[in-house]
């Protein structure tokens, strides 16, 4: 049970911390910001141990329980924090640290853990992390992710997969864009495959956005809706920096015409920080996930040797790509000395 208790600590702090904040202001609003940016980024760089990896045969029944307890804890933060911003009873001050708090937490903690019940096979976990996405308008992700990203990953038909020498902000209106229409593409020719005629994905995620903003609605008017908007907002910029550093110009090699080189450890930036690593249930080991999307998450495997590693953090690597011409300097010179080590397969010629 030692994993647990690492996991649950970490994970779980945050989001009391700015329960607090949201009923009471004060000292809470500013430690849970603190501790989501400048005690992360310090507990990475001065604690050098890796996250311990748990065996594959392992029972995790208590990893679902706290990604349960997180996506529950999830939807009465962002309830909470939607009725104190949009109430009276915080300060400018309170409410802005309360707002950057609540939206870092739900990008990088609630989309860590929605993406990993969206992964599940037991139904009920899967339309819980459903939920989870549609609660921040971005329901549509659980359709593109599973049958788009995961079988397109690192190459021209993956809408969320960023090209060398794209900058974040090209990125972001091309992938969701790009993600919502394909997911909703593949959901129709799925449905026409097996035959069936109820009502398509996108009915569930659009009337669910546009219901949890009638219940903000009730709870805060127009400044709750407002709020709700501005929380969805910055939690997607979250998931999709994700996207963008995870796969950033490792594209895979076409070999033949039509068919693509399977997808390995070589397509995914990793991030070895322990705290981070902990805060995002193991999201930075992304190549073991793409190699294994139904491993539990505290069985995922730090690909050393086999995958490309992030020279900071997960986190804060994501805020170096808000900085494009640092980005390029950074990411350039770490795509050159990967692809220098480990050099692509060439593509087959067409014929052969």
């Amino acid at each position: 049970m030692k994993m647990i208790r690492f996991f649950a600590l970490i994970a779980l702090v945050p989001a009391v911390l700015i329960g607090l904040g949201a009923l009471s202001g004060g000292w809470a609003v500013g430690a849970a910001l603190a501790y989501i940016t400048l005690v992360a980024f310090a507990a990475d760089e001065g604690v050098a141990a890796m996250a311990p990896t748990a065996e594959a045969d392992r029972d995790f029944a208590w990893a679902n329980r706290l990604s349960v307890l997180l996506a529950l804890g999830h939807f009465a933060l962002l309830a909470s924090v939607v009725y104190a911003l949009s109430g009276d009873t915080l300060g400018w001050g309170e409410k802005l640290a309360l707002f950057f708090a609540a939206g870092l937490f739900m990008g990088q903690v609630s989309n860590s853990n929605a993406h990993e019940l969206i992964h599940r096979p037991t139904r009920s976990l899967f339309t819980l992390g459903k939920w989870v996405y549609i609660s921040l308008l971005f329901g549509h992700h659980t359709s593109a992710h599973n049958k788009i990203h995961h079988r397109y990953v690192a190459s021209e038909r993956d809408p969320n997969s960023a090209r060398e020498g794209e900058a974040f902000y090209q990125f972001f209106p091309r992938a969701w864009i790009g993600a919502f229409k394909a997911g909703y593409e593949v959901e129709r020719a799925d449905m026409a495959r097996a035959g069936r005629s109820g009502p398509h994905p996108y009915v569930a995620y659009l009337a669910g956005a546009a219901g949890v903003l009638v219940i903000s609605a009730l709870i805060g008017g127009w400044a709750g809706v407002l709020a709700h908007l501005g929380l969805a907002f910055y939690a997607q910029v979250q998931l999709m920096l994700s996207d963008y550093v995870q796969h950033y110009g490792l594209m895979r090699v076409e070999v033949r015409p039509g068919r693509l080189e399977p997808v390995g450890p070589q397509h995914s930036w990793n991030a070895p920080h322990w705290f981070t690593t902990h805060l995002m249930l193991n999201a930075p080991r992304h190549s073991d996930h793409h190699a294994h999307p139904a491993r539990p998450y505290p069985a995922l495997r730090l690909r050393v040797g086999e995958a490309p590693m992030l020279p900071y953090s997960l986190p804060a690597m994501a805020t170096l790509a808000l900085v494009p011409k640092l980005w390029q300097r950074v990411m350039g010179r770490e795509l050159r000395r990967w692809h220098a080590s480990h050099p692509r397969p060439a593509p087959t010629a067409p014929g052969t």
